[in-house]
């Protein structure tokens, strides 16, 4: 009897295609664990102003990183499946999904039923919990399960920010940069909405969160916060990596409005350009592949921000994509729920 490994991902158009931008941007952020608000406010907002604007330009930049193979988030995805596959072996069955788009999570889920598998070990690959990606992932795929006739045994890694095996791969992928050669550390994160952290807070009962010094440790009202996820896993590899401290700063990517969890990536590259930083190597250790997010956002547009304040280069560590000790990283994950 097979167990089977469910990989999700959050999604990547089939194409650069305007057409394409706009269908998985109108999927994506439909989501109302995405934007959630009234359901009404949400479908006007989405389909009415956000689509409609949004999608030509982020088929543009989607065109920037755009490969021969297709999508990079896609491509490298695949490896990692075919990897773990291979490190796993024939008493493991792996399989693909994407939250948004394709590989679509029905299609990998229906090829686990029919390798009859017993049991399935569930791998959002989002490093640090959130309502908006692994909540929402997890949903689709127990909505999905839930139409079987038969329901397997479901194991869920709903985060891996701390995990020994995840941080010593992304160790050993900084390994190849001279750590001398800059003068300041970034680690990236993608941005939230501010209410998904106090919500978040609350559901424990909690209602501690201020957005601030409640992070600076994990607790157990806060390890399933977002914001205090991404905090750790840098202090974890800060720890690792021997960056002192006033050397290296949390930050948030990708925000949408003012209402977002601070401080911003972007205002943060502007400012230490403006004090005089000339080199700025930058982590992004929410994304476990790399896409949209960190190739452009970071590797094109803060180095132009940096520059035009002054600073002289930000170079971008890659994420893990198919890199030996991930693979290593996540079959431990999987056989330690074995």
């Amino acid at each position: 009897m097979k167990t089977g490994v469910l990989l999700i991902n959050l999604g990547t158009p089939d194409s650069p295609k305007t057409s394409d931008v706009r269908k998985y941007l109108s999927q994506f952020l439909n989501d109302p664990r995405v934007i959630d608000i009234n359901p009404i406010g949400r479908f006007l907002l989405v389909n009415g102003i956000i689509v409609p604007f949004r999608a030509p330009k982020s088929a543009k930049l989607y065109q920037h990183i755009w490969t021969k193979e297709g999508s990079p988030l896609l491509t490298n995805s695949v490896k990692v499946k075919t990897l773990l596959q291979k490190a796993l072996g024939d008493s493991f069955a792996v399989e693909l999904g994407m939250r948004y788009q394709s590989p679509s999570m029905e299609s990998a889920l229906n090829k686990l039923r029919e390798a009859q598998v017993q049991k399935i070990i569930m791998i959002p690959l989002y490093p640090q919990y959130a309502s908006s990606s692994t909540g929402s992932s997890v949903e689709e795929a127990l909505r999905i399960i839930g139409k079987w006739e038969v329901t397997p045994s479901v194991e869920i890694i709903s985060k891996f920010y701390d995990n020994p095996d995840f941080i010593d791969a992304c160790v050993e992928v900084a390994k190849k940069y001279n750590f001398d050669d800059y003068d300041y550390f970034i680690f990236s994160y993608h941005g939230l909405p501010e209410r998904h952290i106090l919500k978040g807070s609350a559901h424990y009962g909690a209602n501690t969160c201020n957005l601030a010094s409640c992070c600076d440790s994990i607790t157990k009202d806060n390890h399933y916060c977002y914001r205090a996820n991404c905090f750790e896993t840098t202090r974890q590899l800060v720890k690792r990596l021997n960056i002192p401290e006033g050397k290296y700063e949390s930050t948030f990517q990708s925000r949408l409005n003012d209402k977002w969890i601070k401080p911003y990536s972007d205002k943060v590259v502007e400012q230490k350009a403006k004090e005089g930083k000339k080199k700025m190597l930058v982590f992004s250790p929410a994304f476990v592949s790399d896409c949209l997010e960190t190739i452009y956002e970071i590797g094109t547009e803060y180095n132009e921000i940096f520059k035009e304040h002054g600073g002289e280069k930000i170079t971008l560590v890659e994420s893990l994509n198919d890199h030996p000790k991930w693979i290593e990283a996540l079959k431990n994950m999987v056989l330690s729920r074995k």
